[in-house]
């Protein structure tokens, strides 16, 4: 995760062409509703998972849950203090969800990190931060050789959260509740395919019960091994 840090990053054609794809396949979804900001390009689904499979992947979260961490050159442990874990993702629980999302964004699976759950309990949170590699990072060269750049990120709400909880982009005026089943998409570049300042985003603190979420990030080219 990059915070603020000079530019971030260089435009790409091929980023672009996948910003530009993906947002034709979310327009045209029935179910998917664009959110309301000319600075972010982020649209939501609702029900895009049951309540079954949602629980069958809070059981997971719990089971494998771990301290969260971040990817910087600028470590704070109060910057991310959620819970997290690596879902199995040849699982019969995982993998059809899985490539379900790279089907509905049109992107390689195998352009897709490993989906992560995350487990927020009261008082704990995510500052705000970029899900995008920033080049200025000592990461940036291995991150280059790894599929490079996160394009897209997909995030779902596994249940309702008494209160708090919500994901808010800042800059972009964009405040998301956490409702079970809900998918949130953005894409984290700009339309010229660099890095999208703009799509600065914060976990906010969870109040009054649990959080469960899990996120799959999308990168540029191909992230699995052949």
């Amino acid at each position: 995760m990059a915070t603020t840090h000079s530019v971030p990053g260089l435009p790409s054609a091929t980023r672009a062409a996948i910003g530009t794809g993906v947002a034709a396949r979310l327009e045209a979804h029935p179910a998917a509703q664009r959110l309301p900001s000319d600075k972010v390009a982020a649209w939501r689904i609702k029900n895009f998972l049951d309540a079954r499979a949602c629980r069958r992947l809070i059981t997971m979260i719990d089971r494998n849950r771990r301290p969260s961490t971040l990817l910087s050159d600028r470590g704070d442990a109060t910057f991310r203090t959620s819970e997290s874990c690596d879902m199995d993702r040849w699982s019969d629980s995982v993998q059809p969800i899985d490539e379900s999302i790279a089907a509905l964004l049109g992107i390689a699976p195998e352009n897709g990190e490993t989906m992560q759950g995350q487990r927020y309990a009261p008082g704990q949170h995510f500052r705000a931060h970029h899900d995008y590699f920033h080049q200025g990072e000592s990461y940036w060269e291995r991150i280059k050789q790894a599929g490079g750049q996160r394009t897209w990120t997909a995030m779902i709400y596994l249940n309702d959260v008494e209160d708090g909880g919500a994901t808010w982009f800042p800059q972009a005026g964009l405040r998301v509740a956490p409702q079970q089943g809900l998918l949130l998409a953005w894409d984290n570049m700009q339309g010229d395919g660099s890095p999208n300042p703009m799509t600065i985003h914060e976990g906010t603190e969870v109040v009054e019960g649990v959080k469960y979420i899990v996120t799959k990030w999308f990168r540029e080219e191909r992230w699995l091994a052949a």
